[in-house]
C-alpha cells in the first residue's frame, strides 16, 4: 500500500458564477520512503492536488468525489480536529512563497517554536532551542541570532529554510514542497534542493515535490507523476519516463527543457484548455501532434506500458 493513495479525485472551484474544474479524476500513489515529483504547465493541478491532501483547500473549493487515503486513513472523511492532528504532525508542508507564509508580526524562531509546541508538547525553553537549532542544520547562518529577525529580514532563500525548519520541526513522514525554488536564483534552487533531499533522507521520509520544471527531477526524485488540465497523463519511474516517455505530452514537455538551434528553448504549442469547459476526448487532442479522431471523441484510460510505469494515451 501506497503512504499516500489517490483515488478518482475531482475538484471544483466556485468563481462567481462559474465553475472550474481543476481536478478531474486524479489516481495518484506515493510509495513509503519515496521522493516523487509531480509536473505540469500552471494550472494543470498540481498545488490542487497537494492542497487537497492537505485538507487547505478554500471554501469555494468542493471535493466533488474521490478519496486521499494517508497510512490507510482517508483524509477526507476525517474531522477537522483529527485532520489537525496529523497535518503538521505526520504530514509536512513547505509552501511556495515562503515570505508570505511567515507572519511578518512575529520572530520567525518564534513561529518555529510555536509549531513545536504545539505538535510535539515541548516547553518553550526546548521548543526555541530546537527552532534555532533546525534553523542552523537547514543552513540559515548565525542561528541564535536570526532566529530573533522577522521574515523581512531574511532573504527568499533563508525565508525558504526557515519554511522547512518548521515543516520539520516534528519530524513528518511526508513533506510536500510545492515549487520550492521558485523565485530563487540558480545556486540557491540547487541548495534547496538538496537541502531537501538531505533532510528527507535523513528522516527516512517520503516526499512529494510539486514543480513545473521537470529539469529538477533527476536531481531529486526517483518517481515521477506527469499532470496536465487536471488529469494524470502519465507515470512510473523518473528513470524509465524520463528516458522512455510514452505521452506525447510528457515528451513534449522533457523537450521544452531543451535548448533548440540557436540556443532557443522550445515551447508546446497551443493553450491549455479552459477549466470551466467540459470535453468527451483526451485534454491535450487540440494540441497534441500524434492526435486522431479518437483521440477527440474518446478519453483514454491510464494503461501499463512497462512495469511500473502508465500513461493515459490511445496511441501510446
Amino acid at each position: 500500500m501506497a503512504l499516500l493513495e489517490i483515488r478518482d479525485l475531482r475538484v471544483d472551484f466556485r468563481v462567481g458564477g462559474e465553475t472550474v474544474h481543476a481536478l478531474r479524476g486524479v489516481d495518484l500513489d506515493v510509495p513509503e520512503r519515496s521522493r516523487t515529483a509531480v509536473v505540469g504547465e500552471s494550472g494543470s493541478g498540481k498545488t490542487v492536488t497537494a492542497m487537497t491532501a492537505m485538507r487547505l483547500l478554500p471554501r469555494n473549493a468542493p471535493v466533488r468525489s474521490g478519496t486521499v487515503r494517508f497510512e490507510g486513513a482517508d483524509l477526507l472523511a476525517l474531522r477537522e480536529r483529527e485532520m489537525r492532528a496529523l497535518r503538521g504532525a505526520r504530514m509536512g508542508m513547505v509552501f511556495q512563497n515562503a515570505l508570505a507564509a511567515l507572519n511578518p508580526v512575529y520572530p520567525v524562531g518564534r513561529q518555529i517554536a510555536d509549531v513545536c509546541r504545539r505538535r510535539t508538547g515541548a516547553g518553550a525553553r526546548e521548543a526555541w532551542q530546537r527552532a534555532v537549532d533546525l534553523l542552523a542544520a537547514t543552513g540559515v547562518p548565525d542561528a541564535p541570532s536570526r532566529a530573533r529577525n522577522y521574515p523581512h529580514e531574511y532573504s527568499g532563500g533563508m525565508a525558504q529554510r526557515a519554511m522547512i525548519a518548521m515543516a520539520l520541526i516534528s519530524r513528518p513522514v511526508l513533506l510536500i514542497a510545492d515549487e520550492p525554488t521558485s523565485g530563487l536564483d540558480v545556486t540557491i534552487q540547487q541548495q534547496v534542493l538538496d537541502l531537501i533531499a538531505g533532510v528527507v533522507s535523513d528522516l527516512s521520509a517520503t516526499l512529494l515535490l510539486i514543480t513545473h520544471d521537470i529539469g529538477l527531477v533527476p536531481r531529486v526524485c526517483d518517481r515521477i507523476v506527469v499532470m496536465y488540465a487536471g488529469s494524470v497523463m502519465e507515470a512510473g519511474t523518473a528513470a524509465e519516463v524520463l528516458s522512455r516517455p510514452a505521452n506525447p505530452y510528457t515528451a513534449l514537455l522533457i523537450a521544452c527543457f531543451a535548448e533548440g538551434d540557436g540556443g532557443e528553448m522550445p515551447a508546446i504549442p497551443g493553450r491549455v484548455p479552459d477549466l470551466r469547459s467540459e470535453w468527451r476526448g483526451c485534454s491535450f487532442a487540440p494540441r497534441c501532434p500524434r492526435a486522431g479522431a479518437v483521440c477527440h471523441a474518446t478519453r483514454p484510460a491510464p494503461r501499463e506500458v512497462a512495469p511500473d510505469h502508465v500513461s493515459a494515451c490511445h496511441f501510446s
